[in-house]
């Protein structure tokens, strides 16, 4: 194939230099030694920038949408190399005005939710490009790349003014705001994580290792006013080197990662104790609730590690829509297919709780508390601060009142501690922290797969 533009240029120019058009597209495997022929079978596409700046011309489309119909057709994973300049203006041999009468978003975007649709892009990826990378069930991004709607010529001719490439959606802006899933050095880091990244849909692995279990028991400080890193929880959860994040740089409050777990693929989530001390504000919420859009519509079991007071309160949070925000996991939790299981590391508060338990402490497969948790519908020193006021308020200003509300603290403590709730069958166990991979492996062997397509797709926020 070549540049559909032979009524401007010789035919020796463009095959030597618009070879392809600028698109390489084919069928593969990924990952095959690992699970298979069948299980890594793959369409890969990849836009050449060296080609007319990798733009989408007329065979350019043509290509694409014959690879993304046999992508449909033989329900394959689709990994797209997205770097390019967007739409091309310069094509001569058709007769169009526009050209936006193809199937190329339509087909991409219709992959959602039926195979895992992987997105990479290093260097300056514009327009058209980008509008096929924000399909993408997940960017994987190199720190050299640019990522935007539009590239400098069309800012210019929209009388926005003159920028270089490199100030359009630098990976540091795009990593932040949550369009950039995996953030790597280069393009050889990019392709490890697509790799890795695709595995856990392709099965289950019979090699694998994982640390001391014993070290669970270690990660949240007896002093439950203390901070914590659970990201170790989440590593000790996981087998060894199983942990791949997703959205690190966005929505600090919840970390989420897929995970194996005795090499069974899972998706997991946790609250981060050092954000807001793990409540759960805007970003944190929309990005836990695609994540368990993506983690149903791929039949992937959901692991939720819950330490959190509640839902982000307050004047300000309230002005970013959190009402909606927050209830997109309510929402997307009442319609998953896959099981879910719930851990309980310190703190399972209000709604909060709820949203990070699939809505409620009954809906998992198994909800189950570490000895350190802490349970109550506020946060302890809200619920005293609140429910006793008239009885602080009663006691002199000072030494004594703090005094009485520590006690207060500690009777609310008491009473909501992981045992008292699983005695009045709220939870289900309080598990040694040891024990957390032996619970869930056991809980992944009840519960199967118990996985229907009812998702769409998967959002693209």
């Amino acid at each position: 194939a070549i540049a559909a533009q032979t009524r401007r240029r010789t035919l020796e120019d463009l095959i030597a230099n618009t070879p392809a058009d600028g698109m390489v597209t084919g069928l593969g495997s990924i990952n095959a030694k690992q699970f298979g022929p069948e299980a890594s079978r793959c369409a890969v596409l990849a836009y050449d920038y060296t080609v007319l700046a990798g733009t989408q011309g007329m065979r350019n489309h043509h290509k694409t949408d014959r690879l993304l119909a046999v992508a449909h057709q033989l329900k394959l994973p689709v990994v797209l190399f997205a770097e390019g300049g967007g739409g091309r203006p310069g094509d001569t041999d058709m007769p169009i005005v526009a050209g936006l009468n193809n199937h190329t978003f339509s087909q991409f975007a219709a992959l959602s939710g039926k195979v895992p649709v992987v997105g990479i892009v290093h260097g300056r990826c514009f327009a058209g490009n980008a509008a096929l990378l924000g399909c993408a069930d997940v960017i994987i991004a190199t720190k050299g790349s640019n990522i935007g709607m539009s590239g400098p010529a069309m800012i210019e001719g929209g009388g926005l003014g003159t920028f270089a490439p490199e100030q359009i959606g630098p990976s540091s802006v795009q990593s932040r705001n949550g369009v950039i899933d995996i953030l790597v050095d280069d393009e050889a880091a990019a392709v490890a994580a697509a790799k890795q990244y695709l595995s856990y849909f392709q099965g289950a692995t019979t090699d694998w290792q994982c640390a001391d279990p014993r070290t669970l028991r270690h990660v949240v400080p007896e002093n439950r006013l203390r901070v914590y890193d659970v990201r170790a929880a989440m590593r000790g959860v996981a087998d060894t080197g199983s942990l791949l994040e997703l959205r690190a740089g966005f929505g600090a409050g919840i970390v989420t990662a897929l995970a194996r777990i005795e090499g069974r693929p899972v998706g997991l989530m946790a609250n981060n104790p050092h954000h807001l001390g793990g409540a759960i504000d805007v970003e944190a919420a929309d990005k836990s609730a695609r994540f368990m859009q993506l983690c149903n519509a791929h039949g992937l079991p959901i692991v939720s590690l819950c330490d959190t007071p509640g839902f982000m309160v307050g004047p300000e949070i309230e002005a970013q829509a959190q009402v909606r925000h927050v209830c997109r996991m309510f929402m997307v939790a009442s319609h998953l297919r896959v099981p879910f299981f719930a851990v309980v590391l310190r703190k399972g508060y209000g709604l909060g709780a709820q949203a990070m338990t699939a809505g409620g402490f009954d809906a998992p497969v198994f909800t189950v508390a570490w000895p350190t948790g802490e349970f109550g519908a506020m946060g302890l020193e809200g619920a005293v601060r609140l429910g006793f006021r008239k009885e602080l308020a009663a006691v002199p200003e000072g030494a004594e009142r703090d005094a009485l509300f520590k006690k207060l603290v500690a009777q609310q403590y008491a009473n909501g501690e992981a045992i008292h709730m699983a005695q009045t069958l709220e939870i289900d166990a309080v598990i040694d922290p040891a024990d957390t991979r032996t619970w869930l492996v056991r809980g992944l062997d009840s519960a199967g797969r118990r996985h229907e397509a009812v998702s769409p797709y998967v959002d693209t926020w």
